[in-house]
């Protein structure tokens, strides 16, 4: 087991799911955390858990990343503590489930906040000062979503696109610099991802999907081996390997017929 004693890692949407899941394998390598979420309280009771069972120091940042302001306020906070950054994890992110039309716009506006525009944020402000110091880590979750179009889901998928472009793009770009970028893509995994896009009866998410726990582990591996890709579970991969061969005409209506809700 590698140790990272004195090196910080930043987790947004670390209250629960795959988030919840990072958080214990770093602390358990010996990383100090800062945790990002909305809830205040579940992120204090998970930091005295990690603080207790690993010996590590702990810093709660109750932060709602729809705010635009929220990233920077994020890295100002830190900066005024002098805590230095040495893994970035944006996790935080979450899905509109529905027709188009007739989701209301705040509502897929909001989401693409939280999903691209503060991932992307808190990127441009952590990137700079870990290729300055020659070292650092970045892990932006994705999704298979990112590799097909997905009707009724059709922004969460654009965005989980952007995502996964905007990762091996700056992966490519970082070549040579000491900083890694890793794009987690999962499939559908339980968690509590379902209930708050309100899809728990959609056909994709029915049966035998992956947990959150082996999920983090992957995207936890591959951080650490500095991948620039990982799509945890054969099934996952296998299928993300059919769609770049099947015509997007077909590929658009499988996945439409998977989103549909069970009759």
């Amino acid at each position: 087991m590698a140790t990272h004693n004195g090196e910080t890692a930043l987790i947004t949407g670390a209250s629960s799911g795959i988030g919840e899941e990072l958080t214990r394998l770093f602390a358990r390598d010996g990383y100090d955390l800062v945790l990002v979420a909305r809830g205040k309280s579940q992120l204090e009771a998970l930091a005295a858990e990690l603080r207790q069972r690993h010996g590590v120091s702990v810093t709660v940042l109750a932060k709602d990343l729809a705010q635009p302001e929220a990233a920077q306020a994020i890295y100002d906070e830190l900066t005024r503590a002098g805590t230095t950054v040495d893994v970035l994890v944006n996790n935080a992110g979450y899905a509109t489930y529905g027709s188009f039309t007739e989701i209301p716009a705040e509502t897929e506006l909001t989401m693409l906040q939280v999903n691209m525009a503060a991932l992307t944020h808190l990127c441009k402000l952590f990137l700079p000062p870990m290729v300055r110091r020659g070292s650092g880590r970045v892990l932006n979750v994705a999704s298979t979503a990112a590799f097909q179009p997905g009707p009724l889901m059709a922004a969460y998928y654009a965005s989980k696109a952007y995502v996964l472009s905007l990762s091996e793009a700056l992966a490519n770009e970082l070549r040579g610099t000491g900083v890694t970028v890793t794009a987690l893509c999962p499939g559908p995994t339980r968690s509590g991802f379902q209930s708050r896009a309100k899809m728990e009866d959609s056909k994709l998410v029915q049966g035998n999907i992956m947990a959150a726990a082996p999920v983090a582990r992957a995207g936890y591996r591959a951080l650490q081996a500095g991948k620039t890709l990982e799509i945890p579970g054969l099934r996952n991969r296998l299928l993300v390997q059919a769609g770049r061969f099947t015509p997007r005409k077909t590929l658009t209506g499988i996945v439409r017929r998977m989103q549909e809700r069970v009759r």
